[in-house]
C-alpha cells in the first residue's frame, strides 16, 4: 500500500486536533490515584525512521506530567521488521524507558496492528489498562479483522488513541475506525510539530492517570491545543 508522505495543510492538521480534543473530552474519566498505565505502541518499520528518536524524548514528557496524580506505568510496544513485535515489561522509570526506545532502530516490513489490538486486549484481561496509545503512518492488514478486535477494546473498556503520521487514505480511514469501535479518539499529526504531538500525549497520559481534574490543572499553564482540550472538558 501506498505511504503517502504528504503532510496535512495547517487548516487540516487544525480541523483534525480540534475534533480529536472533542473526543478525548467526551470519553467518561472519574479522577482517581495511584496512576494510569497506559500501553505505548509504536510502528518501527524503516518508514517512521525519522521520527523515532523524537518519539524517544515525546514519551518522557509523559511520565513528567503524571508523577504528581501517583505515576504512570508505560509498557512499550513496537514492531518492525519480518514479524518482530516486543513489549517491554510495565515501567514507572524515565530512564528505563528512554533505554529501551533508544535500543530500538527500526528495519522494513508490514504493519502488524494486529498483533499490537491482541496484546493490548490480553493486557486488559489481566488488569485495567487506562489508554492504548499507537503513533504509526501506515496500515497493510484487513481491516475488517482489527476492526473486531478494537470492538473487543471498546468491550474491554480500553480505548484506542491513533495518532496518524502523513496523509495516506487508507492508513487514515483504518485508524478512525479503529478509535471509534475502541471508544477512543484518533488525530493526524506533522511529524515536524513535535510540541504538539507531545502536548496532545500528554495531556492523554494525564487524563488517564487522573481524570478531567488532573487535566485542567495540567491546561493551565499552556495554550493550544491542550488549552482548548480542557475549555471542552468543562
Amino acid at each position: 500500500m501506498s505511504r503517502d508522505r504528504k503532510l496535512p495543510t495547517a487548516q487540516e492538521s487544525s480541523e483534525d486536533v480540534s475534533a480529536f480534543l472533542s473526543k478525548v473530552a467526551s470519553i467518561p474519566r472519574s479522577a482517581k490515584s495511584g496512576g494510569g498505565r497506559i500501553i505505548f505502541a509504536l510502528d518501527a518499520t524503516a518508514s517512521r525512521q525519522p521520527t523515532w528518536d523524537q518519539a524517544s524524548h515525546i514519551q518522557a514528557e509523559m511520565f513528567k506530567e503524571t508523577e504528581r496524580l501517583g505515576g504512570l506505568e508505560v509498557q512499550l510496544l513496537f514492531y518492525r521488521g519480518y514479524g518482530e513485535c516486543k513489549a517491554s515489561k510495565w515501567l514507572t522509570d524515565t530512564k528505563t524507558l528512554l533505554r529501551h526506545m533508544t535500543g530500538v532502530t527500526c528495519l522494513a516490513g508490514r504493519t502488524q496492528l494486529r498483533r499490537v489490538l491482541d496484546h493490548a486486549a490480553k493486557e486488559a484481561r489481566v488488569r485495567k489498562v487506562d489508554a492504548l496509545i499507537f503513533v504509526g503512518d501506515a496500515m497493510e492488514e484487513d481491516i475488517d479483522a482489527l476492526g473486531h478486535k478494537a470492538g473487543e477494546l471498546g468491550l474491554l473498556g480500553l480505548p484506542c488513541f491513533m495518532f496518524h503520521e502523513g496523509q495516506d487514505p487508507i492508513s487514515w480511514n483504518a485508524f478512525q475506525q479503529i478509535a471509534r469501535l475502541s471508544g477512543g479518539a484518533c488525530c493526524r499529526f506533522d511529524p515536524s510539530a513535535a510540541r504538539q504531538l507531545r502536548d496532545l500525549l500528554a495531556a492523554v497520559a494525564v487524563y488517564a492517570a487522573g481524570g478531567r481534574a488532573a487535566l485542567s490543572d495540567f491546561s493551565k499553564d499552556r495554550g493550544g491545543p491542550v488549552a482548548l482540550l480542557t475549555k471542552q472538558v468543562k
